[in-house]
């Protein structure tokens, strides 16, 4: 079985975000990037099941500039046999990657596809459900314990009320949550042999996708600075100010 693996490019969870000054999105010029840590995660469950034997070949998947290249090098070295990389310059939004990667489905045929379920710099949470419901397959979102069993998956996720354990046929959707594993630190030799990995490159149009933008970003902001608190005299106050001022009550 193949587990195919999309992994997205962000900006480096530690770095801090600045918005450009025209307000038309963030500033990523000279910026350290890196893979999503969601789907650093996505990548870690998919070399485990590997490694127990359920699959054969893990390919890992980015959408995106050439220099996506980098993740993917970053997603062989933890364990992922090859890699595919669509290049594009173009703005891609959740549907766009979907499609995309719907198109790749087609054509490998993989029994399961794992990903994070969002992207740290977007936080759409969108391209795992879009997924499905394009290739028309099963999924769980959320999932904090994957295991393949006689042809089924059964996924374990966090709801509100606790935990739900869905069994699904294969192929079918899962995306990752926190939870699910803790990523291994990638070593140098490990980076070296990812040098020598597969990577093939395709076009959106190779595929037959438009990823043409359907949303439009008016304006990007940062959030507003948190005011300092202040010290009341009395319950009475407290509750005329929370009633008054903030509005909460």
């Amino acid at each position: 079985m193949k587990i195919l693996v999309p992994v997205k490019r962000v900006v480096d969870y530690n770095v801090k975000v600045r918005v450009k000054s025209d307000g038309t999105g963030v500033d990523i010029a000279n910026v350290k990037m890196s893979m999503n840590p969601f789907d650093e995660i996505a990548v870690e469950e998919a070399v485990r099941l590997k490694e127990k034997g359920v699959a054969t070949e893990v390919i890992a998947v980015s959408c995106g500039v050439q220099q996506c290249q980098e993740t993917l090098r970053t997603a062989m070295a933890i364990g992922a046999d090859r890699a595919i990389l669509v290049q594009t310059d173009a703005e891609l939004q959740p549907l766009a990657v979907a499609k995309l990667l719907k198109a790749l489905m087609d054509k490998e045929q993989p029994g399961l596809v794992i990903l994070g379920k969002q992207a740290i710099d977007d936080d759409c949470n969108q391209t795992g459900q879009m997924l499905a419901a394009l290739a028309d397959l099963p999924q769980a979102t959320f999932a904090s314990k994957v295991e393949v069993v006689d042809g089924r998956a059964q996924v374990t996720r966090e709801v509100d009320g606790g935990l739900e354990t869905l069994s699904m046929g294969l192929p079918a959707i899962v995306t990752t949550d926190l939870r699910l594993n803790e990523p291994r630190y990638v070593t140098l030799p490990n980076i070296m042999k990812a040098k020598k990995k597969q990577l093939d490159t395709y076009k959106p149009e190779d595929l037959g996708v438009d990823v043409s933008p359907r949303l439009k970003t008016i304006k990007v902001s940062e959030p507003p600075k948190r005011s300092a608190g202040i010290k009341v005299p009395d319950v009475a106050t407290l509750v005329d100010k929370l009633k008054n001022e903030a509005k909460v009550i």
